[in-house]
């Protein structure tokens, strides 16, 4: 990488750094383009070669972050070796909720601001240090354990919306109960979920 990309990249990454931190204390709303400049001391005009406006930093900042916490699942699986696509898709939730209890900042940001646009993205995008996308590789792990899926896509997203959406209460407040209750259930509905999308054939 040259000169010139390198300074574009730290410019870029102390934008995203300081947005997440403003955005997990101050909030989105009460976060302005130029707090966002000023504490990562760049130039306003700068936060705009980047990025349309906060919207677009907070929705990059999110898919960014999940396509973390899914790369970071993915490789996971891979160093503890779990054969099996439905032991492979639950040792991943498992590893994004543990994630997540460890970092309520990131739970909070991530569950307010998840969307099909946003988690589209994440999967789209390459993979840290990678050409390949988290999606392709999910896929792949589908296609080894020999089975067939209606919308993978679609089945992916339900399995995170569901975990990130019904853990939130049990992480941060133990309410209903707490994560370790409601795991098993949890992964219950999981399995039905897929169940659900599994290709019946004609």
């Amino acid at each position: 990488m040259g000169k010139v990309e390198s300074n574009k990249k730290q410019k870029k990454d102390a934008l995203f750094n300081t947005a997440f931190e403003l955005f997990t204390t101050k909030g989105t709303n009460k976060t302005t383009i130029s707090d966002i400049a000023d504490k990562a001391g760049v130039a306003k005009g700068t936060f705009y070669l980047y990025f349309k406006d906060k919207y677009d930093i907070r929705n990059k900042l999110v898919s960014y972050k999940t396509k973390e916490l899914f790369y970071r699942a993915y490789q996971s699986v891979l160093e503890h070796e779990i054969s099996g696509f439905d032991n492979q898709l639950h040792f991943m939730v498992d590893f994004i909720l543990d994630s997540l209890e460890q970092d309520y900042a990131l739970l909070v940001f991530i569950s307010k601001n998840l969307s099909w646009g946003v988690f589209q993205a994440a999967l789209d995008d390459k993979m840290p240090d990678s050409d390949q996308q988290f999606y392709q590789q999910y896929l792949e792990l589908i296609k080894k354990d020999g089975r067939t899926y209606d919308h993978p896509d679609l089945m992916l997203f339900s399995v995170i919306e569901l975990a990130s959406s019904t853990c939130y209460s049990c992480i941060l407040y133990q309410q209903p109960v707490s994560l370790a209750e409601y795991r098993p259930y949890m992964h219950r509905t999981i399995d039905a979920i897929l169940t659900s999308f599994e290709s019946k054939g004609l």
